[in-house]
């Protein structure tokens, strides 16, 4: 994925003039008249690197509205300098997502209701990588509140952000909820970003876009001062060009929060996640292919048995597996998510010092209600309003343990122990759909099993497999609970045997490849 945006700019974007102070402050980059292709940029130090990522944002973040705030020139090269150059990340650049608490900046969850959420805190999570040697580069757009507002939501579009755009193709999707993390990854904008996810919010903006994203275990990495909606399925993961690079940015996001009970493992699990990622052999290995979870659109199940062929040709020992969804299973987890989110938005909105911000889930409705022109015009707030009603705790818990046991021991684990495999395969979704505000998201084809790992709290990675029309399809790769290095090495193998080209982002309306 170092490649993705070589070529690029020169061709597909008008130049903007820049200032004379910007120039002195990104003397030291070469080819001053244009920003760098990402494949030139990530070869920098990380003080030009920071630079030249900054300008980018600057110079081309009008085409995809990825991005809510940001580091200036100067600031990102202040911030990299000062890094010590022994770190871990050694002062490369992180976008947050903008659920997510930094001091810089207000987190919104995308939303007009926490416009002026400026906390002056650093989510756990983020801490880490600071003292890790990152340099939060700004936040990025989302589908508002993670898209747990309404039931016919389009990914991308907040109150606060606008509309994200895919890259690869600008009247495209970018999936959600991370919209703004995977097409600025996807984009350039910085070494790598940060998103969230419940329930696919980070594998598939970063399938649509063309980027690697991992959701780790649930209780890996803290979710403190993360705006939430399910305390049993939330969790932040990193959205890169790369599997190593996510590898290296989740040791610097992991590990136990006091704060976090779901954590209390963590450290246990923590270590160096990208030893052995080079050395991984499939060899003899043992993975199960998710059948059922294949979908019916001929070019991803194209893409995917090329996938298949990859893996089988490092000597991997392929395994049809079946798993069918639970009948019921989508209303128990409707159930589940939506008693949490007013349990949990409640529980976070009270740690907010500044009592002008909202201290409830019912009062965020009513604040949409008399901003209906500007937060309701194309989408409503059903979902919100349902958690209101969604009390009965006995019901909930009953809901939660029947999913949990259908995706955890009659799910993952069961299909791992049947069959003796190692890892679970199957696409992640389908190419992005074309954005609509009107009539919304359009999922479409039946495609991936990401809903099994995501209920189940397990890890799950999803890896650029190709293109279909110059679109972006990923391969998720998943197995049990923390089981997240085991998970890395194999997205890593994936990455060198594949021989699907990659498509690098247009910048443009999308159109049939030539």
């Amino acid at each position: 994925m170092r490649t993705l945006l070589a070529g690029l700019l020169a061709s597909a974007l008008p130049l903007v003039p820049i200032s004379a102070q910007e120039q002195s402050d990104t003397s030291s980059l070469v080819g001053i008249d244009e920003p760098l292709p990402t494949e030139q940029m990530l070869q920098l130090e990380p003080v030009e690197q920071a630079a030249g990522f900054a300008m980018r944002i600057d110079r081309y973040d009008r085409h995809i509205n990825a991005v809510i705030n940001s580091l200036t020139m100067m600031e990102a090269r202040s911030g990299a300098a000062s890094v010590d150059p022994e770190s871990v990340l050694s002062g490369r650049t992180i976008l947050v997502k903008d659920n997510i608490e930094t001091r810089e900046w207000p987190t919104t969850a995308g939303s007009l209701a926490l416009g002026d959420n400026a906390t002056g805190r650093d989510a756990p999570l983020i801490a880490n990588i600071r003292a890790n040697g990152g340099v939060i580069m700004g936040k990025t757009n989302l589908s508002e509140w993670a898209n747990i507002r309404d039931s016919d939501s389009t990914s991308g579009w907040s109150a606060i952000g606008g509309l994200t755009r895919n890259p690869h193709a600008t009247d495209r999707n970018a999936c959600g909820s991370s919209s703004g993390s995977g097409a600025a990854v996807a984009a350039g904008f910085a070494w790598a970003a940060i998103g969230t996810e419940t329930n696919g919010s980070i594998t598939c903006p970063a399938s649509v876009n063309g980027i690697v994203g991992f959701k780790p275990t649930v209780g890996m990495v803290s979710r403190t001062h993360v705006v939430p909606i399910s305390a049993t399925q939330d969790t932040a993961g990193p959205m890169t060009h790369t599997v190593y690079d996510a590898a290296l940015l989740l040791v610097a996001m992991a590990g136990s929060d006091p704060l976090d009970s779901a954590t209390a493992e963590a450290d246990n699990h923590v270590n160096d996640f990208t030893a052995g990622l080079d050395e991984y052999s499939f060899e003899g290995v043992r993975i199960g292919v998710m059948r059922n979870q294949i979908g019916n659109v001929t070019g991803v199940t194209a893409l995917f048995e090329r996938a298949l062929a990859d893996l089988e040709a490092k000597g991997a020992v392929l395994v049809d597996v079946e798993y069918d969804w639970p009948e019921g299973f989508w209303s128990r987890s409707l159930t589940v998510l939506l008693y949490e989110l007013q349990r949990d938005m409640k529980a976070y909105l009270a740690t907010i010092e500044d009592e002008s911000q909202p201290q409830t889930l019912s009062q965020i409705v009513e604040f949409n209600r008399a901003n209906a022109d500007k937060e309701l015009r194309w989408f409503g707030q059903d979902l919100f309003e349902r958690a209101l009603e969604t009390t009965d705790e006995a019901a909930y818990r009953k809901a939660l343990e029947t999913n949990l046991r259908a995706t955890r021991e009659d799910g993952i684990d069961r299909l791992l122990a049947e069959h003796e495999v190692q890892f679970l395969v199957a696409p992640t979704t389908g190419p992005a759909w074309s954005t609509d505000l009107v009539n919304g998201d359009n999922f479409g084809g039946g495609i991936g099993a990401g809903s099994l790992p995501a209920i189940a709290g397990y890890p799950h990675l999803t890896v650029p497999m190709g293109a279909i029309e110059d679109l972006p399809v990923g391969l998720s790769i998943f197995a049990g609970r923390w089981q997240d290095h085991e998970v890395l090495k194999a997205g890593t193998a994936y990455e060198k045997a594949r021989t699907a080209k990659l498509p690098t982002p247009s910048f443009k309306p999308w159109k049939p490849a030539e």
